[in-house]
């Protein structure tokens, strides 16, 4: 299982979070300057967030959900727990906080526009593509957690199960 979540890892948000910002910033001549401190700063906050927020979803999916993030090897068991109570997305919301993250570490507003890009995608893709599949391999129960737990925006109360 280790050797999955280490292909996951460098796959998926590795290539979103590593190798595009990489091959942006050297295409686009980037050279880093100075922002500000408070920029620095909420740059570290943001990152903390994301990161945590990804081992703990990660952990979940491994231990709760018995598979990985990745559409090769998915959970067996729908997840519905920590995070997930209050978001539908929360690996997808940690990896746009590690990008809001390197955007302001780096002061780049190329990364801003991955940002924007990867939303995009993914705003595009879940309705059309990964919801399709939970439905059909989760049935009546993503449904109802679908119903009552938003995409994006945490609700303020976690969700619970009935």
């Amino acid at each position: 299982m280790l050797f999955e979540w280490i292909r996951t890892i460098v796959i998926l948000p590795g290539t979103v979070l590593i190798f595009l910002p990489a091959l942006l910033l050297y295409f686009t001549d980037y050279r880093w300057e100075f922002s500000s401190w408070p920029l620095l700063a909420a740059g570290c906050v943001f990152l903390f967030a994301g990161l945590s927020m990804a081992v703990w979803t990660m952990w979940l999916f491994s231990k709760k959900g018995q598979g990985t993030a990745a559409p090769w090897n998915p959970p067996k068991k729908l997840v519905i727990e920590g995070p997930y109570r209050h978001v539908r997305n929360p690996m997808i919301s940690s990896v746009l906080m590690m990008l809001v993250a390197e955007a302001l570490l780096l002061n780049s507003w190329h990364i801003v526009g991955l940002f924007v890009l990867f939303f995009g995608i993914n705003t595009v893709y879940f309705p059309l593509a990964e919801e399709k599949e939970l439905e059909r391999r989760f049935g009546a129960a993503y449904l109802d957690y679908k119903r009552n737990v938003p995409r994006w925006i945490p609700r303020f109360r976690p969700f619970e199960e009935k």
